[in-house]
């Protein structure tokens, strides 16, 4: 039996830049709904997004929030990953951020984006 394709997205955006947030969360909640094992490594500004108090961002003036996309990500089982130098980048702790976001080190992000079928970068 074949193993279900994998997907690991990169989000290098965050809070900074709302407008290239959502799309790695809509595109990985569609890949998980495809039955594929998905992960979103978050690095750079990225981890900016997962910040308990920025529930509220939005894309456009009026949009949907990101943590509603953020959330049907997770309830769809998304992996959500992050950069332990990226925490320190943007002055940020584990207990600053949403619950279920895993640490991952530069060796274990190198495995999963070895072994995935597809990384994409934003």
């Amino acid at each position: 039996m074949d193993e279900d394709p994998t997907i690991l997205y990169v989000q290098t955006h965050g809070i900074d830049e709302p407008s290239k947030a959502a799309t790695p969360f809509y595109l990985a909640t569609a890949a998980a709904a495809m039955d594929m094992d998905v992960s979103i490594y978050f690095t750079m500004h990225g981890p900016t997004l997962l910040r308990k108090d920025s529930s509220d961002l939005t894309v456009k003036e009026g949009g949907a929030p990101i943590s509603s996309f953020i959330d049907l990500a997770v309830e769809i089982g998304v992996n959500l990953l992050i950069c332990q130098p990226s925490l320190d980048l943007n002055d940020l702790a584990m207990e600053d951020l949403i619950d279920g976001v895993q640490m991952i080190g530069g060796a274990a992000f190198n495995d999963l984006a070895a072994d995935a079928d597809a990384v994409i970068s934003f």
